[in-house]
């Protein structure tokens, strides 16, 4: 029957009203059978999906009150939570990254006294990858250009880059973060020097006859920096809020490892590496600040190399069964 439908076009106008009566007799039976589409689930707690975030009544950076009454303020946060927010793969990486990092973070933050919030700053900076290197050539946790990481106390060569060592880079970066405070007086003139320098910023209040970071006319990076710290505070320490949802056992581990003391030289890692029982690719991952594949080390100082506990590395499936 199809076939001699097909060779009259005479018969594909009957054809055409065939198939719509079948569909809307589907569709007649879904109704009388109580059948329903299946619809999108929401988030069981936090915002909709595709809604607009919620900016706070108050916010502080640094026991500093953000001014959320200025529109431009406001609308500035709001640009960055959007982003944060939605940007939702990135964001969820940070989530299971950052007790990870934070524990490390933290601590080194009390000691050199610089407010626990600036641990939002080093997020915003490298996104918790500690061997990311910036088209102007900043590296590591903190993005320290190589100038500023030797004024700061790390060593930089061919050999050794401590800006990819985490303890250290958050050191040299508190030695900066203490310097501009003396200037400045100000957490979040602090902050906004991280990324334009601590004379740039010092330039711009003087041209504008402004100390005060949100009544500064700055360049579109700058500008922005403030408001993605604040965003990412915002998100990371109230997640759900935001539409994030990240069960602690989905969290990446802090991984255990010991220290042990290297003073002379090393012709062959990979070797050195056995011999700690791990491969080369575990002792780099743990000590990514050895930029080579041996260390001469001439003048035998003394470094401290993470050597990762037995069974670190294996990932326990009993946890999400």
């Amino acid at each position: 029957m199809y076939q001699k439908m097909f060779k009259n076009r005479d018969y594909l106008p009957k054809l055409a009203i065939f198939l719509s009566l079948i569909a809307i007799c589907a569709i007649s039976f879904g109704l009388f059978t109580g059948s329903t589409a299946v619809t999108p689930k929401t988030p069981e707690a936090g915002r909709q999906l595709s809604s607009p975030v919620e900016i706070p009544a108050s916010m502080v950076f640094a026991g500093e009150a953000i001014p959320l009454k200025n529109f431009d303020v406001r609308e500035a946060l709001d640009r960055e939570l959007l982003v944060n927010s939605y940007f939702q793969s990135q964001t969820i990486q940070y989530l299971k990254k950052s007790r990870r990092y934070f524990q490390v973070i933290e601590p080194l933050l009390r000691k050199n006294n610089i407010p626990d919030d600036f641990k939002y700053l080093s997020l915003a900076e490298s996104g918790f990858q500690e061997k990311i290197v910036s088209p102007a050539g900043a590296a590591g946790l903190w993005q320290l250009m190589k100038k500023a990481a030797i004024e700061n106390g790390l060593e930089v060569n061919t050999e050794i880059d401590e800006r990819f060592n985490m303890e250290k880079a958050t050191d040299a970066a508190c030695r900066y973060l203490n310097r501009s405070y003396r200037q400045y007086g100000s957490w979040i003139s602090v902050a906004a020097s991280y990324n334009a320098g601590i004379s740039g910023i010092k330039r711009q209040t003087e041209i504008q006859d402004s100390k005060n970071y949100f009544d500064l006319w700055l360049n579109e990076e700058t500008s922005r920096y403030i408001y993605r710290i604040l965003a990412l505070k915002l998100i990371l320490e109230n997640p759900e809020k935001y539409g994030f949802k990240i069960a602690d056992e989905e969290k990446y581990p802090v991984l255990g490892c010991k220290e042990i003391t290297l003073t002379g030289s090393v012709t062959n890692l990979a070797a050195y590496a056995h011999k700690q029982g791990v491969n080369y690719k575990i002792l780099k991952y743990f000590n990514p600040w050895l930029r080579q594949s041996s260390l001469k080390n001439p003048t035998r100082k003394s470094y401290l190399l993470k050597i990762p506990l037995p069974g670190t590395r294996n990932f326990d499936l009993e946890k999400i069964d």
